[in-house]
């Protein structure tokens, strides 16, 4: 059977009503200790101890925030009802955090499909979805507990941030699994079309369609841990440097054949303009000789770099 997330059904009690009950055995205590008789003062022992053993029970939920109970080892489920409570104070309670979190995961080196060296980051959002998976699948308490500490006092600040540190180990297996997961995604596509085929979905221009592979991707890897992708999307892209500047050549080389391509195409269509408005308004009679001198000059003027320098024929159309 699959272990699995459970809501914690053992003893609790309302925090406040639990406080009442802990100031009448601390009167206990007092009024017994008063008493001299060795029973008394046994029970008043016994009293005190009970007192001391109770703050352990104590504990306190916000909005989205749960609490793994363990009990010698054993789970006995998550708490997740927000309040002041207390509970068995043998359990263990380790607290987490089922608020959503960003992660920021800095641009790596990968090859694309046609082996082109690119770099490409992205930015996810991501929180925890089972808590037993979390805690007790992948190895994180271990990480959150291997900073080492010094003395009573940082012991302490250790265990004020024991949440801290386990989320962020948590978020230290989510980095390193978005990077297994991008390098994968970004190494099915190429960066760019090649030209060859522009109907080819590419990173440049896959948009949502990629950031939704890398969302699903992303689910699957930490399904294991508890945790769940809410959004993934690529926020860097560009080719690596080592390649940069030829990738630049190459698509000015390609910007600049489009833009030919489109005047001459307009070029053309304006002699055929030219050319059909003279006839039609029998304007002036060209044979075919000065009709392909007339293209080819006006071909010049429109496709130039540069303004064309006009010359003024004195003379007749034959000379």
């Amino acid at each position: 059977m699959e272990a699995k997330e459970l809501n914690f059904s053992g003893f609790k009690v309302n925090g406040f009503l639990a406080l009442f009950l802990h100031l009448v055995v601390l009167t206990a205590v007092i009024v017994f200790g008063f008493i001299i008789c060795v029973p008394t003062l046994i029970v008043s022992v016994c009293l005190c101890v009970v007192w001391f053993i109770l703050f352990a029970g104590y504990m306190q939920l916000e909005p989205n925030e749960a609490r793994a109970m363990v009990f010698f080892g054993k789970y006995k489920g998550t708490f997740k009802e927000t309040g002041f409570f207390w509970v068995n104070p043998f359990l263990d309670k380790k607290k987490l955090s089922l608020r959503a979190r960003n992660l920021d995961v800095e641009p790596i080196k990968v090859n694309d499909k046609i082996g082109n060296p690119i770099l490409i980051g992205l930015v996810l959002v991501w929180k925890l979805k089972d808590t037993y998976k979390a805690m007790f699948e992948i190895d994180a308490q271990t990480m959150a507990n291997s900073t080492p500490t010094a003395g009573n006092a940082a012991n302490q600040i250790n265990i004020g941030n024991a949440v801290a540190n386990r989320m962020n180990a948590f978020e230290n297996f989510v980095k390193i699994q978005s990077d297994a997961a991008l390098r994968q995604v970004a190494g099915q596509y190429a960066y760019d079309d090649n030209e060859a085929n522009t109907e080819e979905l590419t990173l440049r221009s896959g948009g949502e369609e990629i950031n939704e592979q890398l969302e699903q991707k992303l689910n699957e890897r930490l399904a294991m841990a508890g945790m769940e992708v809410v959004e993934a999307r690529i926020n860097y892209l560009a080719y690596a440097p080592e390649i940069a500047a030829v990738m630049l050549r190459r698509q000015q080389a390609s910007a600049i054949i489009t833009a030919r391509e489109k005047i001459v195409e307009g070029a053309v269509s304006m002699v055929k303009m030219a050319l059909h408005k003279l006839s039609e308004e029998e304007i002036v009679e060209l044979d075919e000789e000065k009709k392909a001198a007339m293209v080819s000059n006006l071909l010049v003027v429109l496709c130039a770099d540069e303004a064309a320098q006009p010359i003024i024929n004195a003379g007749t159309l034959n000379h």
